[in-house]
């Protein structure tokens, strides 16, 4: 069976930047589980991945456009150190991943500088910008279930509960 929408794929995979560090994997033990076309995975992957089939393996390298999109400088900005009142002063570095409110839903934040009482975030995801490079094995394609479709996401072995 080929990778078509309304299909479940298992895939290992490596997932490198342009320096050759490794990002993120999943192996054969752990595989990444999607539902093909409910827009789960980035774009560039998605297309990439149509058409094959158990036992296919494939290196794509994907822009950022067809990933996690571009830097967008004004998702950064400057807040007063108060708005980390309550979070202890050594997670107030950067690196640091806040999870905030906002008009869209819940966000990672990032602290991407520090200085004073002025801390610079940064609410762009943090694969933003880069180009990507998968190292894929296609594990395993299925027809999709009913539910699956329904809810628009793979679920795994022995069903989906919702709690």
């Amino acid at each position: 069976m080929q990778i078509a929408p309304n299909t479940v794929a298992s895939l290992a995979y490596v997932l490198t930047n342009i320096q050759g560090n490794t990002l993120d994997q999943a192996d054969a033990q752990h595989p990444f589980v999607y539902l093909h076309g409910s827009h789960s995975i980035i774009p560039g992957l998605d297309n990439a991945l149509n058409g094959k089939q158990a036992g296919d393996t494939l290196e794509v390298t994907i822009p950022p456009e067809q990933a996690y999109g571009l830097k967008d400088d004004s998702l950064m900005q400057q807040v007063p150190r108060s708005m980390f009142a309550g979070v202890e002063e050594e997670h107030i570095i950067p690196g640091a991943e806040f999870h905030a409110q906002t008009n869209g839903g819940m966000q990672t934040i990032v602290i991407s500088a520090v200085d004073g009482d002025t801390i610079t975030i940064d609410g762009n995801h943090p694969l933003a910008g880069q180009t990507l490079h998968f190292d894929v094995t296609v594990l395993e394609v299925r027809a999709a279930t009913k539910d699956e479709l329904s809810h628009g996401h793979a679920h795994g072995p022995g069903g989906h509960h919702h709690h």
